[in-house]
């Protein structure tokens, strides 16, 4: 057998501690795939009753909670972060403009101290429930119009992201597209993680088309675009484009008409494809 070359064990020994020293830093469960799955919680009000929380809380990890501004009441936050705790889902506030009536859905001229006013309000809420059932808070998530307006206005995003950082420099902020994901990497102390939506349909541009009725979706096709999402980064747009999608995080609209059986499906999809369902803080 012939002599290795001289010098070829030191630079084994090199390769190997950086090859160790590398992956010390990565999260444990490198190498597989994994995913998390949010979902708008907590939007119920007086006595009305918005969305299936309870039936789909054991399928996500990680739950958006409104804040009371676009809908919510004190009574339901208390009920879902405790539902949450219950079935150790990550706690998040999804914050909206104050506008019950239009579900936080309409315009409004609000300007950047007053959105990031909002936000700070709604998660003071969240924060004080979450302390009485003994959970931290995870992330944000703006929702509707503000997410439309953070995403329109880079000072309105800037402010919101300003705030988060204020209140809790652990937070981890939930972007729902490029704008503002390009934005928050402006800030180095700011956790963002990039969420993707599989119940909705892309244009080319990667903006979503917002169905003005929910309707039920594809089981199957779900899935496919959540496993394409989780292992190649991409989803296909309704032009047939393949787009670049960096997603940690999956949105599923627990109020579709079949949010559940999507849920399971995409359950069973994943298990076969050997994806991991984590929660968003193990992505940072």
């Amino acid at each position: 057998m012939p002599a290795a070359p001289i010098g070829a064990g030191i630079r084994f020994n090199i390769l190997k501690l950086i090859y160790d020293k590398s992956y010390a830093t990565l999260p444990v469960h490198y190498g597989m795939p994994a995913i998390d799955l949010n979902c708008d919680m907590g939007e119920s009000f007086g006595n009305y009753t918005m969305g299936q929380d309870e039936a789909v809380m054991p399928y996500i990890t990680s739950a958006n909670i409104a804040g009371g501004f676009h809908a919510g009441d004190p009574h339901v936050m208390r009920e879902t972060v405790e539902l949450a705790a219950k079935h150790d889902v990550g706690v998040g506030v999804h914050p909206g403009l104050p506008d019950k009536m239009g579900f936080g859905r309409r315009t409004m001229d609000a300007t950047p101290e007053e959105v990031r006013d909002y936000v700070i309000y709604q998660l003071g809420a969240i924060l004080g429930f979450a302390k009485q059932h003994g959970v931290t808070v995870q992330h944000v998530k703006p929702h509707g119009a503000m997410y439309s307006m953070l995403s329109e206005s880079e000072e309105h995003a800037r402010a919101v992201m300003e705030a988060v950082l204020e209140v809790d420099p652990s937070l981890i902020y939930l972007a729902t597209d490029m704008n503002i994901y390009d934005v928050a990497q402006e800030f180095d102390k700011l956790n963002a993680i990039f969420e993707g939506y599989v119940d909705l349909d892309y244009n080319a541009d990667r903006t979503l088309i917002v169905e003005k009725q929910k309707e039920s979706k594809d089981p199957d096709l779900v899935a496919d675009r959540v496993v394409d999402i989780a292992k190649h980064s991409q989803i296909e747009a309704v032009d047939g484009t393949t787009l670049d999608l960096p997603a940690k995080s999956i949105c599923i609209h627990g109020d579709g008409p079949n949010a559940l059986e999507l849920l399971e499906t995409i359950h069973e999809r994943l298990d076969q494809e050997g994806i991991e369902v984590q929660r968003l803080a193990e992505f940072v």
